[in-house]
């Protein structure tokens, strides 16, 4: 009896180890097929199929619906990353700048999210009238938007109205939107660099005079 007692109490504790790796490889298996459909989806707009996540993944058909109902689901959870990587500050952050170092700032964090999350975006919207879940997440990514051009430019906002700030926000963001950046980029051409510009120029024309500092 004793020698039964210290057999399974020398086992036990080995079970949340093996769990625990289990669930560990998991989600990591997890994140690997997340970062395939955004991986493929950069290279093709067209959301990829199962199988060409797996074979991207290196896991099987079986293994990525074992994760996720369905590639909605999939898609859901891949914007879910995205947002979490878009809202974290910028490393470097320049907030309490001058204004032409927050102008370039701002512009090429900007520049840099669009640039890579474009083609996610552009699904996003393609499919924001099947559900509230997507709808959701649209509005979380605008309200970001919308945040950080409010701090990025709050001595200048500070000296207009109510109703004057809220027109220019309106303004900024339409200005600086996932579409104006593929506008750009894939219509007219320009280059990162170029493109970069014709923002900043914008906007420093469209703020008002930054108020003098006591």
């Amino acid at each position: 009896m004793q020698g039964s007692d210290k057999g399974a109490a020398t086992e036990s504790p080995k079970r949340p180890g093996r769990i625990d790796g289990r669930r560990q490889r998991s989600l990591r298996t997890r994140q690997t097929i997340i970062e395939a459909y955004l991986g493929l989806l950069r290279e093709n707009p067209q959301v990829p199929t199962g199988a060409q996540i797996a074979e991207r993944a290196g896991c099987s058909i079986r293994s990525v619906f074992e994760r996720f109902v369905d590639l909605d689901k999939l898609g859901l959870a891949a914007i879910d990353h995205v947002i979490g990587l878009g809202l974290s500050t910028p490393v470097g952050d320049r907030a309490e700048g001058d204004r032409q170092s927050r102008l370039k700032f701002q512009v090429e964090t900007r520049a840099r999210i669009c640039e890579h999350w474009l083609p996610m975006w552009r699904v996003l919207v393609r499919h924001q009238d099947e559900g509230d879940e997507v709808k959701a997440r649209i509005q979380i990514v605008r309200e970001a938007i919308r945040a950080r051009l409010k701090v990025m430019y709050r001595p200048e906002l500070s000296t207009l109205s109510e109703t004057e700030r809220a027109h220019m926000l309106i303004a900024l963001e339409a200005l600086t939107d996932f579409e104006a950046w593929g506008q750009m980029r894939g219509r007219h051409g320009l280059s990162v660099e170029a493109a970069c510009d014709v923002w900043i120029r914008t906007i420093d024309r469209l703020l008002p005079p930054t108020p003098a500092t006591s």
